[in-house]
């Protein structure tokens, strides 16, 4: 056998330059990252009621959706849990079930609830790993001196507006989530004093308010060969327009929402709260996709980072910076790969001489090393 490999030995060589090659192509396609892809087996079902009990939650969400998605085939283990203003259902799945066609499947089972209470969030479905967990920092933080008087419990919307699109855009990343902060929200403080004066209830004030704040379809017009839409724009665009709201028609005058309730622009109550240096900021963490480069994501991450701060977050007052991240780590565990091969080879090679006790077999040894450890990465 070792007789005919001497005899081809061209051919060994285009073989062995073929194996090497390849070796290379694969080395450079393996995704670096601090742990293992694992298998995806949990999709989480998260439905938002603001305000709401976890009794409540109990009794209007999660027991209607459990009957729907108790029947899901190959279903392990299903655990719901209710607390206040929100509901989250995880679905486990044995290993080897296609977590995509499942994903479609749990969709399908919650568009069979027949209703939800009013002012509950459309449910949200997603499926996670543990590789897939964040692994870079960044925080907001107002410019030294904060110049433009930024409020940072009332940045969430512009971040999730403005720098989350972009973040989310670079290749490898799955997800940028947000901690810190809350969403604006429109506040209608009523005044029950004036509002029963005018003998009217809350009651009426909601249903007026909803009804005036829609948009709706108004039908279509032909004029020939050309169709127009028509549509009724009804929703409010300042606060202004709320104020002056009419609520009734009382003889001749006009009971407006200012009358009776003073509106004002604040945030949700706040269920969180991040700071640095005892200042507060809002935190923005980055996931990966399964099988990304973590090395890949951070560089190209910084670049963009480095664009937002210049274009949209300076002119704003705001700055975002990298708290820590993942990456310090897996680079310290490349550089240690390395220094353990190299070493490897080195007392591989001193083994060889001592056994062989001459230089060119010895040699023809060591090539074999790097050929070796190349293949090992196909």
């Amino acid at each position: 056998m070792f007789a005919n490999i001497v005899k081809h030995g061209t051919l060994m060589t285009v073989i062995v330059l073929i194996i090497c090659v390849l070796g290379i192509m694969a080395a450079l396609r393996l995704p670096v990252q601090m742990i293992p892809d694992l298998d995806v087996r949990v999709i989480t079902v998260r439905t938002y009621w603001p305000g709401a009990t976890p009794q409540d939650v109990e009794r209007e969400i999660l027991i209607e959706q459990e009957q729907s998605l108790r029947n899901l085939p190959n279903l392990s283990r299903i655990t719901a849990t209710a607390i206040r203003g929100s509901a989250r259902i995880e679905l486990e799945f044995p290993f080897g079930t296609d977590i995509n066609v499942m994903l479609i499947r749990v969709n399908n089972a919650l568009n069979q609830v027949s209703s939800y209470p009013e002012n509950v969030d459309e449910p949200t479905v997603n499926s996670t790993s543990f590789s897939a967990n964040a692994f870079m920092f960044f925080y907001v933080s107002p410019l030294p001196g904060n110049p433009k008087r930024r409020d940072m419990d009332m940045v969430n919307d512009f971040l999730k507006d403005h720098v989350k699109p972009r973040m989310s855009s670079v290749a490898g990343v799955s997800d940028i989530g947000i901690w810190g902060g809350s969403q604006k929200q429109i506040q209608i403080l009523i005044d029950a004093a004036k509002l029963a004066q005018r003998q009217l209830s809350l009651d009426d004030v909601r249903q007026t308010i909803r009804a005036r704040n829609r948009d709706r379809s108004g039908g279509e017009i032909e004029a020939g060969k050309r169709r127009y839409l028509l549509r009724t724009i009804g929703r409010f665009d300042s606060l202004q327009d709320i104020e002056n709201l009419i609520l009734s028609r009382q003889q001749d005058a006009l009971i407006r929402l200012k009358d009776v309730a003073h509106v004002q622009l604040d945030h949700f109550e706040k269920s969180n709260t991040a700071s640095v240096n005892a200042e507060p900021v809002i935190f923005m963490v980055v996931r990966r996709e399964s099988g990304s480069n973590v090395i890949d994501i951070k560089r190209d991450m910084l670049i963009e980072v480095a664009a937002l701060n210049r274009d949209v977050l300076n002119p704003a007052g705001l700055q975002l910076k990298l708290s820590t991240d993942d990456v310090r780590y897996v680079k310290a565990s490349l550089a240690n790969v390395w220094q353990n091969l190299i070493l490897g080879a080195c007392l591989a090679s001193l083994v060889m001489f001592l056994f062989f006790r001459s230089l060119k077999p010895t040699a023809i040894g060591v090539i074999g090393i790097p050929v070796c450890t190349i293949a090992g990465f196909l």
